[in-house]
């Protein structure tokens, strides 16, 4: 069974910055598309960044200029680089994995951001 584990989250002022991880079990990792979504008090769980396994990305327009996602195959991890965070940006971010050939998907128990002076 696929494992996703993240890290990172905490309480930043706005403004700050926060580094995220995900790290995926198993040897499947160069074949998963990683995504990054979150979910605020009262809304529904959306997507805020995604990276292929080529390594394309994508993010929705709210983050696009201040969240960066990467990968790193040797480590199986994908990161998300949060900068100028606004209060907006609070949430329960959650990875997410989808294997390209079998469709599988796999999520992590998320990680706490709170932005808020």
């Amino acid at each position: 069974q696929v494992q996703l584990v993240e890290s990172g989250g905490g309480l930043v002022q706005p403004g700050g910055s926060l580094r995220l991880s995900c790290v995926v079990s198993g040897n499947a990792f160069r074949v998963f598309n990683m995504a990054w979504h979150r979910q605020a008090p009262g809304k529904q769980r959306e997507l805020v960044a995604s990276i292929n396994f080529s390594g394309r990305t994508d993010y929705v327009d709210s983050v696009q200029g201040r969240f960066t996602i990467s990968r790193d195959n040797a480590k199986n991890t994908v990161y998300l680089q949060m900068n100028s965070l606004k209060s907006d940006d609070t949430g329960v971010y959650s990875c997410n994995a989808r294997n390209i050939w079998t469709q599988a998907q796999y999520w992590g128990q998320g990680t706490q951001v709170t932005v808020s002076s």
